[in-house]
């Protein structure tokens, strides 16, 4: 048996109960448009023309698994090429959770874990059709980590027939010794973002049966991760990380993204376990000594990230190289510092700074993926030197609501969607990626890319043009007003098991009302300027709220 048929014949998905393809039919936009959640703003019809295009889009990148692909879910695409990848699966599900019982969001996931080596490893992209890894980023020869690709920007161009010699291949210094080499190599084993997205899921769909289908396949990957691609200092080692051309990958040692991910991934975890402990009758010493040891993982990786990767006299957070020294590239990846956890409230502020200067982040279309400052910053995009990338934003966003800065969340969110639409209203299309100084598609070349690139015109729409965002952890709804909106809503908002009707109607002296109705009942916190008003919604209610 050669190398590649000794690699299909490994057991794989033995952490997941899932086995065997089971799902619903596959339902076509047409049939599931009057079941969709249906914003309303009268002032921007053209927010919700792209909308219900992007949701076409979406509808039209769903799949049923082959029979011979072992994937046990349907599933919806990246709109990329004819494989599936699983950081570009993450952020998907991020606005499909809004019509989860609609749309094969969450579900596309479990065709990762279906695929798990007996040592935890996912990999993170696999052929659509067959099932099989991408052959590339497979470790046949079992050989110490590596990276295939590494640097080279053109991989997809490179010939796949021929594979270079281990010896001119990429191989981070772990300072470790290592016993057992990967399945996979390092291409196949970054962003590792599983746990964010099944904890944003389940704080919409409020479903714990599946936080208790997923969490061990998820504990196993963390230490299959540890063991692999983490240096004697601590730190997580990257190649290209995604960033395909980013002007940082010819300094990449240590990823600044890769290792605060992981210790975003210790605290999801953290999250699922507390969950499965409230609701569940599993193994509680287990999870509680997991739990114990992923907090003393986040806070002394944590700890060595700001130590390491964190420039106090520049304000901002470095990817650090081979040799130990910072490298000299500001880019997005110094934001998941924030989404993670590690940064401190100075920390915070300096790159709240950063975001907001116009020589770096604060351009017309925020928030590029590279500093305007740096040299290779491309203006009109650049692909991964400039452009800026629905999934990037999604992160920051997340990363300021959670240390307090909502306001400039929604500033950013607005300004991507705003620009999405009028880029739509322009080319009748949504693009992969976007320039940051042109309000236009830039040197993008793929169109209808939902994709993640739904998150502006479906999940920033809901959560930021119109307020609406639920928490099924405390069974709530917040809906944040402003002044001026006139009639804005959301007809058969879907949360929890839930479905909800909202409707604010704009008067003249600048109060609203409001008129609600839920099927189950569930708390409704509603904001207008410095007012606050929560109610408990069960049937139909209406209210007067002035700000």
């Amino acid at each position: 048996m050669n190398l590649i048929d000794q690699h299909k014949a490994l057991p794989r998905g033995m952490y997941f109960p899932k086995k065997t393809y089971d799902d619903i039919p596959l339902p076509r936009f047409e049939e599931v448009r009057d079941q969709l959640p249906q914003p309303i703003f009268e002032q921007r019809p053209d927010y919700i023309e792209t909308y219900w295009f992007a949701w076409e889009i979406a509808y039209r990148n769903l799949h049923i698994p082959t029979a011979e692909s072992g994937y046990v879910s349907n599933f919806i695409d990246a709109a990329f090429n004819k494989d599936i990848f699983l950081w570009d699966t993450a952020f998907i599900t991020m606005f499909c959770n809004l019509a989860n019982p609609y749309i094969p969001g969450i579900r596309s996931l479990d065709n990762f874990y279906c695929k798990q080596f007996d040592d935890g490893e996912i990999p993170r992209e696999m052929v659509r059709d067959t099932g099989e890894d991408f052959m590339p980023w497979v470790n046949l020869e079992r050989l110490p980590l590596h990276s295939y690709f590494h640097n080279h920007y053109g991989h997809r161009r490179l010939m796949q027939t021929e594979r270079p010699a281990f010896e001119e291949m990429y191989k981070p210094d772990l300072g470790r010794t290592v016993e057992v080499a990967p399945y996979l190599t390092l291409d196949n084993l970054n962003h590792p973002i599983l746990a964010w997205a099944e904890w944003v899921s389940y704080k919409h769909t409020g479903d714990v049966d599946r936080l208790a289908t997923v969490f061990e396949p998820l504990f196993r990957y963390y230490e299959s991760l540890q063991y692999h691609i983490r240096n004697q200092s601590g730190l997580y080692v990257t190649d290209w990380a995604s960033m395909d051309n980013n002007p940082r990958n010819s300094y990449l040692g240590s990823g600044l993204d890769i290792s605060c991910e992981m210790v975003l991934f210790a605290r999801n975890l953290i999250d699922i376990g507390k969950v499965l402990l409230d609701h569940t009758e599993g193994n509680a010493d287990e999870i509680r000594s997991r739990m114990d040891q992923l907090d003393q993982d986040a806070r002394q990786l944590s700890d060595v990230i700001n130590r390491m990767m964190w420039n106090p006299a520049k304000g901002f957070y470095f990817d650090v190289q081979d040799n130990g020294e910072q490298a000299p590239v500001k880019t997005i990846a110094a934001y998941w510092a924030l989404i993670s956890g590690v940064a401190d409230n100075e920390q915070a502020e300096r790159l709240v700074e950063w975001l907001n200067d116009p020589a770096t982040f604060n351009r017309k279309h925020r928030v590029p993926v590279c500093a305007a400052d740096e040299p290779g910053f491309d203006p009109r995009g650049g692909y991964w030197r400039g452009s800026v990338w629905a999934p990037t934003n999604e992160m920051v966003i997340q990363g300021l609501e959670k240390y307090g800065y909502s306001g400039l969340a929604e500033e950013i969110a607005v300004n991507h969607l705003d620009n999405v639409v009028t880029i739509f209203k322009d080319t009748g299309t949504i693009w992969e990626n976007y320039p940051p100084d042109f309000i236009d598609s830039g040197n993008a070349d793929k169109a209808d890319f939902v994709g993640w690139s739904g998150i502006a015109p479906i999940l920033y729409l809901v959560e930021y043009g119109i307020g609406i965002k639920g928490d099924a952890t405390k069974n709530e709804i917040t809906w944040k007003l402003k002044p001026g909106q006139g009639t804005v809503g959301c007809n058969r908002y879907w949360f929890a098991g839930n479905t909800i009707d909202l409707l604010a109607t704009e008067q003249q002296d600048g109060s609203y009302v409001i008129t609600a109705t839920s099927e189950s009942p569930v708390n409704l916190k509603i904001c207008l300027g410095e007012a606050e008003e929560v109610i408990e919604l069960a049937g139909k209610t209406e209210l007067v709220v002035a700000g």
